[in-house]
């Protein structure tokens, strides 16, 4: 974990560190004499991104504490490790300077399966209890995930050409995980909760023209809080070609990793009891509506 942790610092003092030549090139600029209109146009507004996201991930699951299954939900129940889904993004710079912005965020992951495990399983049935399902039992299993992201962030340093900001977001993150058996054994578990997660990030969007952009953002978040543990890291970066006044396309590149483990409800509105891996690493192809 600590490796991980060290990783998230690392993208987010990379991105900070770069502002110190593109502001050294920003003061060249406004020292040498300018013409009356500005070569690049003001940050937008408003946009609204609408694409397709395609991911490939890993997944690991442990549902109940201690005793409960712990598998990689790809492998041990031939889940696809691999999905493409709708995603939506949104921003608003809502004052007058721009430098004051809310992002969001949403796209959803749903995958089934099905296999004759070839180990042994054991899970919690309703009551707490142990039971083991034996090698050559066909399971089926699915797995959910709905994720939401909010974020506000301020630009504190900002001009016709860059916009760097750093950032507070919420992340949002209903999860149902579940397996069933049948045959010898008629046996089911699940683990349904949602997980709410803070991140601070920093974020850098780069004009290289006027129709050409380049867009990015670190996200990190990790507590040790009684008997849970969690951690969130997220890194998303794209390039944006805007031909028209108010419409453009993009191709983002996006990855995130979750790490979560509990026993109980120690943490403020997560009941989750097991444990939860999941990364994701895909591209995103989107059009783009803006003001």
């Amino acid at each position: 974990m600590k490796s991980w942790t060290i990783a998230c610092l690392g993208i987010l003092a990379a991105l900070l560190f770069q502002v110190a030549p593109l502001q050294a090139a920003a003061e060249e600029q406004s020292a040498a004499q300018k013409p009356a209109a500005t070569a690049y146009p003001p940050w937008e507004k408003a946009a609204l991104n609408l694409g397709l996201f395609a991911s490939a991930t890993s997944s690991g699951f442990r549902i109940g504490s201690g005793v409960g299954v712990s598998v990689d939900v790809e492998e041990a129940l031939d889940l696809d490790s691999s999905f493409t889904a709708f995603r939506a993004d949104a921003l608003w710079r809502f004052t007058q300077n721009r430098r004051h912005r809310l992002d969001f965020t949403w796209f959803s992951i749903h995958r089934d399966g099905s296999k004759q495990i070839g180990e042994d399983i054991t899970i919690e049935d309703s009551d707490g209890n142990p039971v083991t399902i034996e090698a050559g039992t066909a399971v089926e299993g699915h797995f959910d995930l709905d994720i939401y992201e909010l974020a506000y962030s301020y630009s504190f340093f900002q001009d016709d050409r860059v916009d760097l900001a750093a950032s507070l977001g919420l992340y949002v993150m209903p999860m149902d995980f579940g397996l069933s058996a049948t045959g010898l054994v008629d046996e089911s578990g699940s683990q349904d909760f949602t997980a709410p997660l803070p991140v601070v990030g920093l974020r850098m969007d780069f004009a290289l023209t006027p129709q050409w952009f380049i867009r990015s953002r670190a996200q990190v978040f990790y507590a040790e809080y009684e008997s849970f543990t969690g951690g969130v890291m997220n890194f998303h970066a794209a390039v944006e070609y805007n031909p028209w006044t108010h419409v453009g396309f993009g191709l983002g590149f996006d990855t995130m990793n979750i790490r979560l483990e509990a026993d109980d409800e120690d943490y403020p509105a997560i009941d989750l009891r097991g444990k939860v891996d999941f990364n994701y690493t895909g591209v995103q192809l989107y059009a783009r509506l803006f003001f």
